[in-house]
């Protein structure tokens, strides 16, 4: 089974956003620059009573301290590394949120089903596009956008009902939380396959959705 970033070879990672000991500012110009995503500030983390609480005011926050802090966060986004540099310097502990939909969707599964897939993967010799490991234990492989609309029928050929696996395809209306933001108290995202320059291209959903479907199928 892969541990995180096993799959990055070192030689790889040299111009790619480094995260430790930069900040949050720093990591969202990074990723509009380097990979021309669009980003926007979400949610962050106050300390109450040497508790960690998100900043939407709920005590219950399901994601706290990343998720959007406003309903129109799709107008927010952007890809201008000078205009996200302006939105962080505002709140510089804001999350980091990416849109699906635009530059990339994201394929989310259970996390013991993508390291499982992520083996499958390696030994078809898959090329992958980068993958996020969440706190709340859920992996994000980033494709082509038009998978939110072509996976279900795709998953539908392998033989699978759609409801009958733990695979959501995230595209247009979405959004994923990009490293290093934190879910409160339970850690922070991390990559589990790093943006490097030989993932720039990214897969289509087609390439990944036997093993992804296999993996969650075996999870089940």
């Amino acid at each position: 089974m892969f541990s995180v970033e096993e799959t990055i070879p070192a030689t790889e990672a040299a111009q790619i956003p480094k995260q430790r000991g930069e900040t949050l500012l720093e990591t969202a110009v990074r990723y509009a620059e380097e990979r021309h995503w669009d980003v926007f500030p979400g949610t962050w983390l106050e300390a109450v009573d040497g508790v960690q609480l998100c900043s939407c005011g709920d005590a219950a926050c399901p994601a706290p301290g990343a998720h959007a802090a406003r309903p129109d966060w799709a107008s927010q986004a952007t890809g201008s590394a000078t205009v996200a540099r302006r939105m962080w310097q505002k709140q510089p502990n804001a999350s980091i949120l990416l849109p699906t939909g635009r530059t990339f969707d994201a394929i989310s599964v259970p996390e013991t089903a993508g390291f499982l897939a992520l083996a499958r993967m390696e030994r078809m010799e898959l090329s992958l596009g980068p993958v996020t490991l969440t706190p709340d234990r859920r992996m994000h492989f980033f494709v082509l956008p038009g998978a939110s609309v072509k996976v279900p029928e795709l998953v539908r050929k392998l033989g699978w009902s759609v409801g009958s696996l733990d695979l959501v395809a995230l595209g247009e209306g979405a959004y994923v939380a990009g490293p290093p933001t934190r879910f409160g108290s339970r850690g922070a995202v991390q990559w589990a396959c790093r943006p490097t320059p030989a993932n720039r291209w990214l897969p289509d959903a087609e390439e990944l959705i036997s093993p992804l479907a296999y993996a969650c199928g075996r999870d089940r």
